[in-house]
């Protein structure tokens, strides 16, 4: 079956005020209009402050869900506009329950992979003001995900997402969230994810670490504070 992309969304980076300080972000997208060239990295006229957290060739495209939008209006009180996640492409009828890790599908011109849950970082809570919305959205696993480039070409908001192939494995990205977030010391779920070789290389280290009894410190992502 088909998925639908409601809206490609694409925006630079901009200066905003948080908690005193200026910080850079690129989660404030706008709706394209016209066909945009997916390269290995990103949409053109797209781009990303946070260059450890998102964006690179493993996490060229952000996509979210348009079903989990209305959760979230209930969650925050308020109508949130298409690209309210800061995501690439907002998608109908492909959740986290529904989509592996290694799945690949047509997208226009273009050939893309998953290789990654989204990790909601503070940005989020710098667009919205609800510290509280990053745990809300692991916990939930509303997460969305990434993709990764596999074949460059033109996408149009007026194409739809194909599915190409199912990843033998069949590891969820709602699966992959609850071990990342929630059942850290299952160790049987950690090696499963890790015999997926389309998984991308920091999920992967993640996983390493957690199994040789490192855990990775989050509170950069979750605050903006290295400590």
């Amino acid at each position: 079956m088909d998925i639908e992309i409601i809206s490609l969304n694409v925006g630079k980076p901009k200066q905003v005020q948080y908690q005193n300080k200026e910080v850079s972000t690129g989660i404030f997208k706008s709706p394209a209009t016209k066909a945009l060239y997916l390269s290995f990295l990103n949409f053109e006229g797209d781009g990303q402050a946070d260059l450890v957290h998102h964006g690179g060739k493993e996490k060229a495209v952000c996509v979210y869900p348009y079903e989990h939008y209305p959760f979230w209006e209930t969650e925050l009180q308020r109508e949130l506009a298409i690209g309210a996640f800061g995501e690439n492409l907002t998608i109908r009828g492909l959740v986290e329950t529904d989509v592996c890790i290694g799945d690949t599908f047509q997208l226009g011109e273009a050939i893309v992979q998953v290789s990654q849950p989204r990790q909601p970082c503070y940005k989020l809570s710098v667009r919205y003001g609800v510290p509280e919305m990053l745990v809300k959205v692991q916990e939930t696993g509303y997460t969305g995900f990434y993709f990764r480039v596999l074949k460059e070409g033109l996408v149009s908001h007026t194409d739809v997402l194909i599915r190409l192939s199912c990843h033998p494995k069949a590891i969820t990205v709602s699966y992959a969230n609850r071990i990342m977030h929630q059942e850290k010391e299952n160790i049987d779920g950690m090696k499963k994810l890790l015999e997926v070789e389309e998984l991308s290389s920091n999920w992967r280290a993640t996983f390493t670490k957690r199994l040789s009894g490192i855990e990775i410190d989050t509170r950069e992502r979750l605050t903006g504070n290295q400590s």
